[in-house]
């Protein structure tokens, strides 16, 4: 065998070997069409569990989700093991205060998440912070606030990521509502975080925010009077001068007479995951192809 054919093949066998089956992929479950299902049916979304803010890797071989038992707030984690799914496991939890919404950063060496949690870890606080955990080999760190730039006197939470680290997530901090901002991470610190405009943010709540690592569109939950439940996701897209398209509805093809919140778009972006009826849903992208006309 020739010096270069050989190279080639080392090559190839390496790439290759680092792929997983997509058959193994999001615990195994069969891919959804562009109408949406429970994901996980008595494996994640069980009867008598509240199941929300949840994420996938961007390989797709480990998930994180919150639960809400009994009122207490608790998040889970499962990876692919071979060729299975470990059992979900509980890594991050407290009677007093809880934790909810995980959320991997782009290089998915943090876990950021919400708890009231107080600073010194003794109580529980009246509002949400936004916390992370770095990753140290396959455990976690102890939970670190992440600051005055990003929290406040008020509460913060639900955390989404674009690719340049820059963070979006809500926050009542004026005001009584919720609305969102951004926040862009420069030299190792968040910046000021700055609302987004009213193409988003209403005097009425939006929070639980999705942004596309591209930053492209956004999903978000919001509460309006155009509104088919108590709660309904709504999108908007980027136009080319930076500015956002006035954000709409995602209509009966998403939203019930329930509460829709907890949007995550898989990192392959293949799938839109969110929570319905206290379950996991997920769908196929290819449905938010008609709400960009």
């Amino acid at each position: 065998m020739k010096f270069q054919t050989y190279i080639l093949l080392v090559l190839f066998v390496s790439i290759c070997g680092d792929r997983v089956d997509e058959s193994l992929k999001y615990l195994k479950q069969k891919p959804p069409s562009t109408i949406p299902e429970i994901f996980a049916p008595g494996i994640i979304s069980k009867k008598g569990e509240y199941e929300f803010g949840s994420i996938f890797n961007k390989d797709a071989t480990e998930f994180f989700y919150g639960v809400n038992v009994n009122g207490k707030e608790e998040i889970r984690y499962a990876k692919l093991i071979g060729n299975n799914w470990s059992v979900p496991k509980t890594i991050l939890s407290n009677e007093k205060y809880g934790y909810n919404d995980p959320f991997l950063s782009p290089d998915e060496n943090r876990l950021y998440f919400i708890s009231r949690r107080t600073l010194d870890g003794l109580e529980r606080s009246k509002h949400y912070d936004i916390w992370y955990a770095e990753r140290k080999g396959d455990k976690w760190s102890e939970p670190i606030n992440a600051g005055p730039n990003i929290n406040s006197g008020k509460s913060e939470y639900y955390i989404s990521f674009t690719n340049d680290g820059t963070m979006y997530f809500s926050s009542n901090k004026i005001g009584s509502n919720f609305d969102i901002y951004s926040s862009k991470f420069i030299d190792g610190e968040f910046q000021k975080p700055i609302p987004l405009s009213d193409a988003i943010n209403t005097s009425s709540y939006e929070a639980d925010v999705f942004i596309a690592p591209d930053e492209s569109y956004i999903i978000f939950c919001g509460i309006r009077k155009d509104g088919l439940g108590s709660g309904d996701l709504y999108i908007s897209f980027k136009n080319t001068d930076g500015t956002w398209t006035k954000s709409v509805n995602m209509g009966e093809r998403i939203n019930t007479k329930n509460h829709e919140l907890c949007p995550f778009v898989s990192k392959d972006g293949k799938y839109l995951f969110y929570t319905s009826r206290k379950d996991i849903y997920w769908v196929s992208t290819k449905i938010l192809e008609s709400y960009k006309k």
